[in-house]
């Protein structure tokens, strides 16, 4: 087992805050098993940062009516500090759009251009006319041809979680303006992911069988049976790494090429800092490599990222990607579009100083092999019943029991007493669960270290035997503080706040973890403890009351909205309002336009003059149907060639639930044409 330990966390993309679902399957997890790693005395790099090239980026941008610069700058202060205030220990929590990130990302991508394990092709990509703009995967959207639902994106279904391409689609539109998109010509580099079948089914599927979460082997082997296709490492964007390459003027690296890179860059960046050899953590056969994300990113962690690494050739592969499924809240999946969910920032600001109930609670829920589900109730209860009932009753018991017999002195006892064994045995058995990426399990352990404290307690009963039987009594609270001061050492991974309380409380110092698997006695007799404090706090049912009151106001709010609409445009000013000329007029003629399935050409008169528009609407309406309908036209919008002709203005319309448009008509029918609308 190698004694460096290479650790990364999923990106968060920065377009918004981080949520419990990140929390319970990525960062908590990361956390503590960077922690133990470090308490075994290994050489530990943990590597975050924020993803501020993606897709959701823009959207977001858009949404705001902001740059994604500024989108990028408030949501990573806003991470990195939840972050912290949660006691995620990252060794360095950087960004992708840091100069040592762009310069990485571009040399690796230079390093396999030059090697020719690209192939460049020339595909048709779709297209939006009106925003003028090659549309990336996630500004398209359309019906599932899975599923059937009717919002999933470009890339992939969020309702039944398959992954798509633009093409499967079923009726594509676009996110930027609502309109059918086209297909036009485009040049994109390919990595030819085929060519690492032999690789990925040698390294994984014949190499990692026995030591793999099932869930990610299971996932992985779909992929490599179902075949892999070659994928495009550039797109067409104006936010993101540029493409290195001459000719290559408003393309960018695809964000799955750059973001896994982000963790060497932030390794670099790390390494800088701390005078060490970056290269000892990513071109080193004896360290391992581990990487900590949920299962919608398994695909690119375990198939891309490697195949990149194989192709550049001076990368290790990971040890283990100990991938999460899906956190539910209150029965109902996480979602930052319907604010669904419990923002961390808020949780610091609205339970301060309870950040540790927080992981205990997410740990002990943690979705490792299949989804789960946090309720408020829930981690009421587990904060009163096991946190204050349990653990904090036991270290109370024991610290204010010494005071009051020994005044703070831990009293004289047998340092072979049998019970001391549990210490050592609850140090093995967590150490064998974190191993193996079972957080849930190693909670339990160390759980059921302080019911044991607690039992032996309650069955030797230092305060009735402290009068008939002082030696027994002194015995009991002996071990009673060596089983407290255990749990400060052992719960440090999990709850690093109230470890350092604990080990404040007894005055001691935090140890090697072999030193608590292999030592019984962890502080000596004679040795004297401050004054003991309540650990843990009740958490009332009116604190929870409030934020079930809040979730539920959430989802009054969304009754109200439309989940189908698209973002807010870019915010305008009355002025540029004034500009725009809206008019009530009358379709004359109609008639279809030649080897085109979608257009329709009209004479309309706009009691201004007699013009012609083509539009996209012959899938709703046919020809003869519109002829003498009253329509809304915006009139001055500058002309342009449409097939061949001529469209001097735009009908406004509306899309309804089943796909079909609707015309924005006026409520008069005998309104005269030419009417200014505003």
């Amino acid at each position: 087992m190698s004694n460096r330990k290479m650790i990364t966390a999923a990106l968060p993309y920065a377009n918004g805050p981080v949520h419990i679902g990140h929390l319970a399957g990525v960062y908590i997890p990361a956390d503590v098993y960077a922690r133990f790693q470090r308490r075994l005395g290994k050489d530990v790099a943990f590597i975050c940062g924020s993803d501020e090239h993606g897709i959701p980026i823009t959207i977001r941008a858009k949404k705001e009516g902001v740059t994604p610069q500024d989108i990028v700058d408030k949501y990573h202060e806003i991470i990195k500090k939840s972050f912290s205030d949660l006691g995620i220990s990252f060794d360095e929590y950087s960004r992708t759009t840091s100069e040592k990130h762009y310069e990485t990302s571009q040399d690796f991508f230079k390093v396999l251009y030059e090697k020719g394990k690209f192939t460049e092709e020339v595909s048709e990509q779709y297209f939006d006319e009106q925003a003028g703009e090659f549309l990336a995967d996630r500004y398209i959207v359309g019906t599932c041809p899975n599923c059937g639902n009717e919002n999933a994106y470009g890339d992939q279904c969020e309702k039944c979680g398959s992954t798509l391409s633009p093409s499967e689609l079923i009726n594509p539109k676009s996110m930027l303006s609502g309109n059918v998109p086209i297909l036009k010509d485009t040049k994109n580099w390919y990595l030819p992911l085929n060519e690492y079948e032999d690789f990925l089914n040698e390294w994984i599927i014949e190499g990692h069988k026995d030591d793999w979460k099932p869930n990610v082997y299971g996932q992985v082997k779909s992929w490599l049976n179902d075949g892999l296709k070659p994928r495009a490492m550039t797109r067409d964007l104006n936010w993101g790494v540029p493409v290195p390459l001459p000719n290559a003027e408003g393309k960018v690296l695809y964000v799955w090429f750059d973001a896994p890179i982000g963790y060497i860059s932030f390794t670099k960046e790390w390494a800088d800092k701390n005078g060490k050899n970056w290269k000892d953590y990513w071109q080193n056969e004896n360290s391992d490599l581990v990487h900590f994300i949920g299962k919608d990113n398994i695909v690119f962690h375990c198939i891309i990222f490697p195949a990149m690494m194989k192709a550049h050739g001076d990368y290790i592969m990971p040890k283990n990607v100990p991938a999460f499924e899906f956190l539910n809240l209150e029965n109902d999946k996480i979602s930052t579009s319907r604010n669904w969910a419990v923002w961390a920032h808020e949780y610091v600001e609205e339970f301060p100083g309870q950040q540790d109930v927080l992981r205990y609670a997410l740990l002990s829920s943690a979705p490792e092999t299949k989804d789960n589900n946090f309720t408020w109730k829930d981690f009421q209860t587990k904060n009163n019943s096991e946190l204050v009932g349990i653990f904090g009753n036991f270290i109370n018991r024991v610290a204010v029991l010494i005071h009051k017999y020994y005044d703070g002195v831990v009293p004289q006892g047998d340092v072979n007493s049998p019970e001391l064994k549990e210490i050592n045995k609850t140090a093995k058995e967590i150490s064998g669960f974190l191993e193996n990426y079972e957080f849930r399990n190693a909670l339990t352990a160390l759980m059921n270290l302080a019911r044991f404290g607690n039992q032996y307690l309650q069955n030797e009963e230092p305060w009735k035997t402290i009068k008939g039987s002082p030696e027994k009594a002194a015995q009991s609270l002996f071990v009673g503080a060596q089983l407290a001061v255990a749990l400060a050492q052992l719960c440090e991974p999990f709850m690093p706040f109230s470890s350092e309380k604990l080990l404040t409380m007894f005055n001691a110092e935090q140890v090697n973890w072999n030193d608590v698997e292999t030592q019984s006695v962890l502080i000596e007799t004679g040795h004297k403890i401050n004054e003991a404090f309540l650990l843990f706090s009740k958490i009332e049912d009116s604190v929870i009351e409030a934020q079930i009151e809040k979730l539920e106001q959430t989802k009054q709010n969304n009754k109200k909205t439309n989940p189908n609409a698209n973002p807010m445009k870019e915010e305008i000013s009355f002025d540029d309002f004034a500009k725009i000329d809206l008019r009530t007029a009358t379709i004359l003629e109609a008639e279809k336009v030649e080897k085109a399935d979608k257009l329709l050409k009209f004479k309309v008169d706009t009691g201004v003059d007699i013009r012609t528009v083509v539009s996209g609407v012959a899938e709703s309406f046919t020809p003869e149907e519109l002829v003498g309908k009253q329509v809304m036209i915006l009139l001055n919008l500058a002309p342009r060639k449409i097939r061949g002709i001529e469209s001097q203005g735009m009908f406004l319309l509306t899309t309804k639930p089943d796909g079909k448009l609707s015309f924005v008509t006026p409520d008069d029918s005998n309104v005269e044409n030419g009417i200014e609308i505003g």
